[in-house]
């Protein structure tokens, strides 16, 4: 007899947590949209923009000072003994290595700069979807913009209420 009460109290348990699961709502928002169309975004873009080519104008004497061993090499070269060819040689390549090491730790600030600067936007833009969704009783709101998702079941785009909340038009 405990059994059947068990089973019929598991069966009834299945059954309303079935229930609610078919009740919650599902909306969809084209997440990289929104984020595109905030004023803070276009701004932290052309911070970003501006910090990259401060970066690259400071590699850019990396660069010449190569460019200039270089010349110096081919022109001097038929004069200079072998052991001055092996000693400018290495000198070129340190130069080679500068540069990559160079260029390797711009692209790295340039990534933490740009997660400083786009932290604050998507967590603003993520408060924005989390409450839109509150408000209008959504259970689930699913990023249509990574495009990974290939069956859907009917929702609501919530873009143009998150916008709304944001200020933007």
């Amino acid at each position: 007899m405990k059994k059947y009460v068990i089973i019929a109290f598991v069966a009834v348990t299945g059954l309303f947590s079935v229930n609610a699961m078919a009740q919650s709502k599902v909306a969809h928002i084209n997440a990289q949209a929104l984020v595109a169309s905030m004023p803070e975004a276009k701004k932290a873009e052309t911070d970003l923009q501006t910090y990259a080519q401060s970066l690259e104008a400071d590699g850019k004497a990396l660069v010449d000072e190569y460019t200039k061993k270089m010349k110096d090499f081919d022109d001097k070269a038929a004069t200079m003994t072998d052991n001055i060819k092996e000693i400018k040689g290495r000198e070129i390549q340190d130069a080679q290595k500068r540069i990559q090491d160079y260029r390797e730790a711009a692209e790295q600030k340039v990534q933490a700069k740009q997660s400083e600067l786009l932290k604050p936007i998507y967590d603003k833009a993520r408060k924005a979807i989390e409450d839109v969704a509150k408000e209008k009783g959504y259970g689930y709101v699913i990023d249509s913009s990574a495009g990974m998702l290939l069956v859907s079941p009917a929702a609501d785009d919530i873009l143009a209420p998150v916008k709304v909340k944001l200020g933007i038009k």
